[in-house]
């Protein structure tokens, strides 16, 4: 009896475990089926990728038809409004892209150049491209003149990487500038938000020097010797798109902060040593001559520690009187510069 009860209780125990063994489906099927869900999902991803590249492409190539000399021309006739890059043709028919703006103030303002420092511990170095790559030279007072004549270089995607520099620097009929300040390396898509500072003019101030910067340097040349620090360049005021006054302030040291009025562009600013800068962006002097602390660009002679495109933007760094250098914020951006 004993025996016949053991017997029962092992064909249970036998039956139970097999209808679980059953009822469990194996790893490897599971493996299986999360397999194919990986992979419906990775040609779903890729189809949605693919899709949007080719409509990307397909809009970048609409835009390659455009017949406009200016970003302004391509808002008005062909009502575009998203940012992004764009085909352009100089009256002589050249054929270049580069990056419009068409959100801010109104929109329809094109990129012709970005200062970019590659080395703030360069002195007129390679790189230096609108001040001078030939060293600091009292023979080339105007170093590269880069600011007043036709040469271009640099990509417009690569504006915040290195020296940027189109034909519409020279051809653009202008009226207003816009400046944007934008951390260098940054992908062309987000300059707008990782901006620090934008801002731009509204009182058609370039109509009264020829419509662009090319004309407004040859009527005050950018080189050594030029006169004293009084004698400078147009200021103009600007209208803030973000930042403000205060926020242009503090970006520079706090000895500088004593010597200029924020809320302008200025240009062709001279030094103490007689040396002038290209553009004061943000800012007037209005007292003291010591403009290579706050002031981009130049010619190709300088005191020895002043010359570059950001000429003395690093000046405690030299263990010089404490106070002047720019911020960290200010020195590692690009400037950029269009024109409507």
């Amino acid at each position: 009896m004993l025996h016949h009860t053991v017997l029962v209780v092992l064909v249970v125990w036998m039956t139970v475990d097999h209808a679980s063994s059953a009822a469990a489906p194996s790893p490897q099927i599971e493996d299986e089926e999360l397999s194919h869900t990986e992979a419906a999902n990775t040609v779903e991803m890729t189809e949605k990728l693919n899709s949007t590249n080719f409509e990307q492409l397909e809009k970048l190539r609409i835009r390659s038809t455009y017949v406009a000399r200016s970003c302004n021309d391509i808002k008005d006739r062909y009502n575009e409004q998203e940012d992004g890059l764009y085909s352009l043709t100089t009256a002589n028919g050249m054929v270049y892209q580069t990056f419009c703006d068409m959100t801010t103030a109104g929109g329809g303002w094109t990129l012709v150049a970005s200062v970019h420092e590659n080395s703030i511990y360069g002195r007129c170095t390679v790189g230096d491209r609108w001040s001078s790559q030939q060293g600091n030279n009292a023979d080339l007072p105007d170093g590269d003149g880069n600011w007043s004549n036709r040469n271009t270089f640099g990509a417009a995607e690569g504006a915040t990487s290195d020296d940027f520099k189109n034909p519409g620097y020279y051809d653009i009929v202008a009226q207003d500038m816009s400046v944007w300040h934008v951390p260098n390396n940054f992908p062309l898509e987000h300059w707008n938000l990782a901006a620090i500072l934008r801002y731009h003019t509204e009182n058609r101030f370039l109509h009264l020097y020829g419509g662009n910067l090319f004309q407004l340097f040859k009527q005050y040349p950018v080189r050594y010797n030029v006169g004293s620090c009084s004698n400078r360049g147009p200021s103009v005021p600007i209208v803030y798109d973000h930042g403000d006054r205060e926020s242009t302030r503090i970006l520079y040291g706090p000895n500088s902060r004593t010597e200029f009025e924020p809320g302008f562009i200025t240009f062709r600013a001279i030094n103490k040593e007689r040396a002038a800068m290209a553009i004061c962006s943000g800012v007037k002097p209005i007292t003291g001559c010591n403009t290579e602390h706050y002031c981009i660009g130049g010619g190709g002679y300088f005191h020895p520690e002043q010359c570059g495109d950001f000429p003395s933007f690093d000046w405690d760094r030299l263990e010089g009187e404490q106070g002047w250098s720019a911020s960290k914020e200010m020195t590692e951006a690009a400037v950029l510069l269009f024109y409507r």
